[in-house]
């Protein structure tokens, strides 16, 4: 399978009805998506569900797609939206039995301290928080590509990266030098 072409000429194919050239947009994305939401969601395998239904449903909305060389921010929009919706969802006896889950490192990737640490700290923050800590500073993405995807305006994502980043210190028992 090529991963030449860019991805807004790969959204055009796939339009046109490629399966091939959707693979490769998948293939380009998936990774990050998956990222973002095991950071933003703290459960692994509930991350990975939600990726796969961000990646079909943007393969049945791919029409609604406006400016098809933002479909990583698209992607991510449709995968903040997804992981809203089954926080919603989710009844409090289903967490309160899958909790000790997220203080055992995941069985396929070898955890760390600092890992684990980490994925605590993050739970510890309100599910906007943990978003934008995900994207913009785990994630490296610019407070307003973020406000973007996560539908929020742009002094309120770095409210939340500055409230955010300066809780995850606080948690972690380090010292923040940024806030």
């Amino acid at each position: 399978m090529s991963t030449q072409g860019t991805d807004a000429a790969l959204v055009a194919a796939a339009r046109s009805g490629s399966d091939n050239a959707f693979a490769i947009l998948v293939d380009r994305h998936q990774q990050a998506v998956r990222s973002f939401l095991r950071r933003v969601c703290g459960h692994a395998a509930d991350a990975d569900d939600l990726a796969q239904e961000t990646f079909l449903a943007a393969w049945t909305s791919l029409r609604t797609l406006d400016k098809p060389e933002r479909i990583r921010s698209w992607l991510f929009g449709i995968a903040w939206r997804r992981a809203q919706g089954m926080a919603r969802s989710m009844s409090r006896t289903r967490w309160r039995e899958t909790d000790w889950q997220g203080e055992r490192p995941d069985s396929d990737q070898p955890g760390t301290e600092l890992n684990i640490a980490m994925q605590q700290a993050l739970a510890q923050l309100p599910p906007d928080q943990r978003a934008v800590i995900a994207l913009c500073l785990a994630g490296d993405w610019s407070h307003a590509d973020a406000a973007q995807v996560l539908a929020m305006p742009l002094g309120t994502v770095k409210s939340h990266a500055l409230r955010g980043r300066a809780r995850l210190a606080e948690i972690l028992g380090v010292r923040d030098d940024e806030s």
